[in-house]
């Protein structure tokens, strides 16, 4: 279970460069949860799409075939069905190849070409300016439309990457795409769940939407980091020594903020940057719930909490699955930290939202998926 990815994404990053990962490496990597005959299907779908997307370039100059490798990559990250990665390498030989829906339907069946049409038709959507009014319809559209949830996955796998890479693109294009982005994409990744694809996401577009305010927000970050880490790693150690006392098995981080989070911080609650305390968190990953609470327990032994900053989301979950401790701690500077504390299935939850809820069925074809508690 401790092997669970976490934190950014391993296929490009904020600085928009492509990654040129290739097969093999990402075969690996799916080789940590998939058998050779599923690594085998993956295997053959690349060459299918490779040989589609042969001659075509992307507008950074390199071959095509590195966008769908990387949405792979991407969902493979999440340890997605081996049908999900099929599809997601061929999501897009529909649009910009020879290839039809009806090719891939015999090569591949029912399922696949059900997704790779569903891509392609979420490909097709006009989205209109917000003035009209019209982007909770594209919303419950965009959902709608999806009869297998699994091509909202891809979808914003295949937006992600895009996000990566968006210097590439017309500076029009950038900051109508970024728009687009924050606009419909990131709120659909917060409903499902998926906060580590929507908050890579809304820091790439500020970036191109505000770039001053970013690489202020970052620049002040960077400043204030390292008196902010001296002070965690202070905390951090004298939790770790209570909990082994306690014979609790723990991992212990801390989890810095996102500039986009600060940002709207900064600007819907009218703050000063030096008013934001919470610029790093305690993030603590346990074994069950009873360790959960138990963890809670030693925290408020150690530090006084703050009146009104307790939020139990293991009880009451929130809409989006993310479960939780939550608690402000009046540290030993007299500095207001927070603390989170959660098993390791509900941070995988948190991270991949409903994406952590399937998972591949052994002895199948990859047909079916079922849902597996996120608290057990």
């Amino acid at each position: 279970m401790k092997g669970i990815p976490h934190g950014k994404f391993t296929a490009g990053g904020a600085d928009g460069k492509e990654t040129g990962m290739g097969m093999e490496q990402l075969l690996e990597k799916a080789s940590t949860y998939m058998k050779e005959p599923d690594l085998n299907r993956v295997r053959i779908a690349y060459e299918y799409a490779e040989e589609a997307h042969r001659g075509q370039t992307r507008k950074s100059g390199e071959p095509y075939i590195l966008h769908p490798v990387a949405v792979a990559d991407i969902l493979v990250n999440m340890q997605m069905d081996v049908i999900t990665v099929e599809a997601a390498l061929l999501h897009d030989v529909v649009e910009d190849t020879k290839v039809t829906l009806d090719d891939l339907r015999d090569r591949f069946g029912d399922t696949l070409a059900g997704l790779v049409d569903g891509l392609t038709k979420l490909e097709r959507i006009q989205f209109r300016s917000k003035e009209e009014q019209q982007n909770e319809n594209y919303r419950k559209m965009f959902v709608a439309m999806a009869n297998d949830i699994r091509v909202i996955l891809i979808k914003l796998a295949d937006r992600l990457h895009n996000m990566r890479t968006l210097k590439f693109q017309s500076e029009e294009s950038q900051r109508r795409i970024a728009h687009e982005t924050l606009e419909i994409y990131c709120p659909i990744a917060h409903r499902l769940g998926m906060s580590a694809i929507k908050w890579e996401m809304e820091d790439i577009a500020l970036r191109f939407l505000n770039p001053q305010q970013y690489y202020r927000v970052a620049h002040l970050m960077k400043k204030k980091r390292a008196e902010r880490e001296q002070y965690i790693s202070e905390l951090i150690g004298k939790i770790r020594e209570k909990l082994e006392e306690m014979g609790i098995q723990g991992d212990i981080s801390g989890r810095p903020k996102h500039i986009y989070s600060i940002f709207k911080k900064m600007t819907t609650k009218n703050k000063q940057f030096n008013e934001i305390y919470d610029l790093l968190a305690i993030r603590i990953l346990v074994e069950n719930v009873k360790d959960c609470y138990a963890t809670l327990g030693i925290i408020h032994t150690l530090w006084k909490p703050m009146p009104g900053r307790f939020k139990d989301y293991i009880a009451m979950p929130k809409a989006n699955m993310y479960q939780s401790l939550h608690t402000t701690i009046v540290g030993p500077t007299g500095e207001p930290t927070e603390v989170q504390i959660r098993t390791w299935d509900m941070h995988r939850t948190s991270e991949y939202g409903i994406a952590a809820h399937w998972s591949y069925k052994d002895g199948n074809s990859g047909e079916s998926l079922r849902v597996r508690s996120a608290t057990k």
